[in-house]
């Protein structure tokens, strides 16, 4: 196995150079929204490496990242507006996409599960929690069952990190959860409190650029939930910059431009 916990954070000097690895490979495909081509290489990776949990988990991400795609879950515009992060409207997931996903999250599990304490295999379990935790918040809007999977992956991720510091990857889970939590309303941060949760914003976007500045398969996700945090803020400028590094690397995803469009014509503010 190799040091690719949390999938979108491949070095990104790496992706400009040119991927090296079928693995990485398949995260400048998923960066650049070719899903096809991003199955193929993690597939690949599989058969090659049978017992390895980071291809079928990287598997997992495309099929969720597709899904988002999509349902358009990806655009700043569901990220700004409060009430994206409150409604219990339920999106339409589609049915076999979500079998596919949920195969291969459980086939990443039971090769991690073999060797629980191996730093790498601790990352893919991270990975999983933090995959089925995102389609349950932001398809199914189940935050219930969300927030078990996030307060799993953070705990998982904050062993990892104590024992292997290198993994800058999973500080994502810790920056996530942290982020995501402190913009829910005052009493639902009590009870996320209470329940074990962790909603300093602060801490949150501490950890994010953590992995945006350190990481290697997340990188560029994590820049992608800063420039979200700077629209939220109103910090144009940071946000500019953000998303214009991510559309000069990935120039194949055309969400970057269109939300540097969004800004030009003044739509995302609140």
């Amino acid at each position: 196995m190799r040091n690719c916990f949390y999938l979108l954070l491949a070095l990104t000097g790496a992706f400009r150079l040119g991927a090296q690895t079928p693995i990485e490979a398949g995260y400048a495909a998923l960066y650049n929204l070719d899903f096809d081509g991003a199955h193929a290489d993690f597939q690949g990776w599989s058969r090659e490496h049978p017992n390895d949990p980071i291809a079928p988990v990287s598997d997992a991400a495309v099929y969720l990242f597709a899904e988002f795609d999509r349902l358009h879950i990806l655009q700043s515009e569901f990220f700004t507006h409060d009430q994206h992060f409150i409604t219990d409207h339920r999106l339409s997931p589609d049915p076999l996409l979500k079998k596919r996903l949920e195969a291969s999250l459980t086939a990443a599990e039971r090769l991690a599960n073999r060797s629980p304490d191996d730093h790498e295999a601790m990352f893919a379990a991270v990975l999983a929690h933090g995959l089925r935790s995102d389609y349950q918040a932001l398809i199914e809007k189940r935050y219930a069952a969300s927030f078990v999977e996030m307060k799993a992956g953070r705990e998982l991720a904050e062993k990892l990190l104590a024992a292997d510091p290198k993994y800058s990857d999973a500080w994502v889970a810790v920056g996530v959860e942290n982020y995501m939590l402190s913009v829910r309303p005052a009493f639902v941060r009590w009870l996320c409190r209470l329940a074990g949760g962790e909603t300093d914003r602060a801490t949150g976007i501490a950890r994010l650029k953590l992995t945006a500045d350190k990481g290697h398969f997340l990188a560029p996700f994590a820049r992608l939930l800063l420039a979200v945090a700077a629209l939220r803020d109103r910090d144009a400028g940071r946000a500019r910059n953000l998303l214009e590094g991510l559309a000069h690397e990935y120039p194949r995803n055309p969400l970057y431009r269109q939300e540097l469009a969004r800004m030009t014509n003044g739509q995302v503010a609140r």
